[in-house]
């Protein structure tokens, strides 16, 4: 599986797109801490990684928020190869 980066036009937000659907349908998941990804694998491991402050999932992406302080150049590889792992 190929996991690829887009920006967004929020700095603070980057969509992943996995290439294959994460959340079935026409819902959405959002979650804002890791107490409420807790029955959500995805959402679990991501919210393990420093420096993600909230994961939006649908259809076929998922959109990370970072924390402020974080840098995309550091969270973008940890992000693809979670995402790229917990998918498999």
């Amino acid at each position: 599986m190929s996991v690829r980066f887009q920006a967004t036009p929020n700095p603070n937000a980057g969509k992943f797109v996995v290439g294959r659907r994460v959340v079935e349908g026409k819902s959405s998941r959002s979650f804002y801490t890791a107490e409420q990804a807790a029955a959500d694998p995805v959402a679990t491991a991501l919210f393990e990684l420093e420096g993600v402050a909230s994961i939006f999932m649908v259809d076929d992406f998922v959109t990370v928020t970072k924390q402020a302080v974080a840098e995309w150049s550091d969270l973008i590889p940890r992000v693809t190869s979670t995402l790229e792992r917990v998918l498999a």
